[in-house]
């Protein structure tokens, strides 16, 4: 096994480093050995990713480079997961100026992106919101500004052109993402169209049921994102609106959410499998009614049959007739 060239603490690089890495034709490789001599040789996933701006994946394969290289034992210190009820560090001023301050740092990019988008220069306070996103939560740059674009749009969309979100209540939405798990620029594409559907949705789903346009209330969000997800084309939303109205006499969203429900339960989406699945099960033999004839049989005749035992019963009766007239005769 050839011998590991571990960076030291020193930042410079081993010639046969260089030789390997140059000759492997790697970037990533390179990148992240770069990364480690800055760092003193220890991988810690979570800084590394955020430093790199890259995905968990492309990490690893960067990493699994360098160990098949002999430059890197492959052995990771993973941080800690955050404890929930401890919540954010109360961070200083000086915190802030210290990473502002960092030549490596893509913190302060990230300030003057923000406060583009949100149109104005952020306060301390704003800067401590900015700061718990970009270092505890640990979220990428490109995630965070995805997110304030996000908010931007929505608060606009609530109250108007021209109107932003505070700081804190894009740090909100950013905890709502980590806990989700949209932490990668992946993630955050994918986790934004499923909003935008929802979105458009919302309104769709308004015309759907007669009513006015308008901003639908978290509770409303909730419901149509959970009908969309489960599948329902609109003729079904429309079903389940007129038999809510004909028992409510009115919208009534947690009874139209429970017939929906119900019918996700039982596997039904479609107008033909609910007319299916909610007709009541017909059994062989039912108690007929007082003074009626019992039926003859389980299953009636196909109509062919009946007409060919019509047909049976009038020759046989004519046959009948026939014979008579030719007694009448004879006597």
């Amino acid at each position: 096994m050839p011998e590991l060239l571990l960076p030291g603490n020193i930042i410079s690089m081993d010639a046969r480093a260089a030789d390997r890495l140059t000759a492997c034709g790697n970037g990533d490789a390179a990148l992240l050995y770069l990364w480690l001599l800055r760092h003193g040789g220890q991988l810690d996933s979570a800084k590394a990713r955020k430093g790199l701006k890259w995905d968990g994946q492309r990490l690893e394969d960067a990493s699994a480079a360098l160990v098949n290289l002999g430059l890197s034992d492959g052995k990771a210190e993973e941080a800690a997961p955050i404890p929930a009820p401890e919540g954010p560090p109360d961070y200083t001023a000086a915190d802030i100026t210290r990473e502002i301050e960092d030549a490596t740092s893509t913190f302060p990019g990230l300030v003057n992106e923000v406060q583009r988008r949100l149109g104005k220069v952020l306060s301390t306070a704003d800067l401590k919101s900015l700061y718990t996103l970009y270092d505890y939560l640990a979220l990428p740059a490109e995630v965070i500004c995805l997110l304030v674009s996000w908010c931007v749009e929505e608060f606009e969309r609530k109250y108007g052109a021209g109107q932003k979100p505070r700081m804190s209540q894009v740090l909100k939405e950013g905890f709502v993402w980590k806990r989700l798990g949209v932490d990668t620029a992946q993630a955050a594409d994918a986790h934004l169209k499923r909003k935008s559907l929802y979105r458009t949705r919302e309104g769709e789903i308004l015309q759907l049921l007669g009513q006015k346009p308008r901003p639908l209330v978290e509770k409303e969000k909730k419901k149509v994102a959970a009908w969309t997800d489960m599948g329902f084309p609109d003729e079904v939303l429309r079903l389940a609106y007129e038999k809510t109205v004909y028992k409510k006499q009115q919208m009534d969203w947690d009874y139209m959410n429970g017939i929906l429900t119900g019918w996700h339960k039982k596997n039904l989406h479609t107008l033909a499998e609910i007319e299916a699945g909610d007709r009541p099960a017909r059994t062989t033999q039912q108690a007929a009614p007082a003074g009626s004839k019992p039926a003859m049989q389980d299953h009636p005749a196909a109509p062919s049959d009946v007409d060919r035992r019509v047909r049976e019963d009038l020759e046989r009766m004519r046959a009948f007739l026939r014979q008579e007239k030719e007694r009448d005769k004879e006597e």
